[in-house]
């Protein structure tokens, strides 16, 4: 293990696949685990549809840990990040925030106005008793 370094890029081979990600042998003995997050800058919903056991990948060593014997690797760190597109959508509104909400007027919020006029009469027509 102590040959194996942070950082470090390397080829090594595919020995597994869990849904949780692929195991791959970086040596006769040494083997770590790419996390299903690590495999792609795309979403991977199945592992199966990136690689197969037996293929060889490129990977780069995100930790090395001695004390537990295992080797966390990215292949997506190989790989250059794909320039994304600004989204065309308009932004989303959601509701307003306390200081807008409070420069409303009732003249520009009419259902409100009802409500406020409608709560008297209502009040009065209950049968609710003391």
């Amino acid at each position: 293990m102590a040959k194996y370094e942070k950082d470090q890029v390397l080829k090594g081979k595919v020995t597994g696949i869990q849904p949780f990600g692929a195991f791959v042998a970086l040596d006769d003995e040494t083997q770590g685990l790419v996390h299903i997050s690590e495999i792609s800058h795309d979403y991977v919903k199945d592992v199966n549809e990136y690689v197969q056991v037996g293929q060889e990948v490129e990977v780069k060593i995100l930790d090395v840990d001695e004390a537990s014997k295992k080797i966390k690797l990215s292949m997506k760190a190989t790989q250059e990040a794909p320039k994304r597109e600004k989204s065309a959508k308009p932004a989303r509104r959601g509701a307003p925030r306390r200081n807008e909400a409070s420069n409303f007027k009732q003249e520009e919020a009419p259902g409100f106005t009802v409500l406020k006029d409608k709560l008297e009469d209502w009040i009065k027509n209950t049968n609710f008793k003391k």
